[in-house]
């Protein structure tokens, strides 16, 4: 296992259609399948905003190619409208709230740890993919 110190969160949506829940336990078994060793992200939010851990927040990542050594990957469910095939801003308020909340509580974490300052950032910043969806430095200016 690889330590990480990272110095930002990136946001990915699941690529699954809007309305339609899945666990971190459902990305864990896909991420397999794909020859992962396990779930690829740090953070899972389902459609009710509950919270759920996937890699230990100081291991690696496997979200976003070039950049798993310094950064946290949290992953809300949903990023496709119903029709499956259509990039969408498919968050729930509660997953907005959770997301928000997750994001502000590492990055004060991190400060009081080590004057670390996260970076918040779409997975669109780093692939020419529409994840997560929505655009994350509207959102998060700061």
């Amino acid at each position: 296992k690889v330590m990480i110190i990272p110095n930002k969160i990136i946001i990915h949506c699941s690529a699954t259609p809007k309305g339609v829940d899945y666990s971190a336990a459902d990305i864990d078994k896909w991420h397999r399948q794909r020859g992962f060793r396990g779930i690829g992200y740090h953070y899972v939010i389902r459609l009710d905003g509950k919270i759920e851990k996937g890699r230990d927040e100081i291991e690696m990542g496997a979200h976003c190619l070039g950049e798993n050594l310094y950064s946290i990957g949290i992953c809300y469910i949903g990023g496709l409208s119903e029709d499956k095939q259509t990039p969408e801003d498919t968050r729930t308020e509660a997953q907005k709230i959770a997301l928000k909340g997750l994001i502000n509580s590492l990055k004060r974490k991190y400060r009081e740890k080590g004057n670390i300052i996260l970076t918040v950032h779409g997975h669109n910043e780093f692939a020419n993919k529409a994840c997560p969806c929505f655009n994350v430095k509207q959102e998060w200016k700061k």
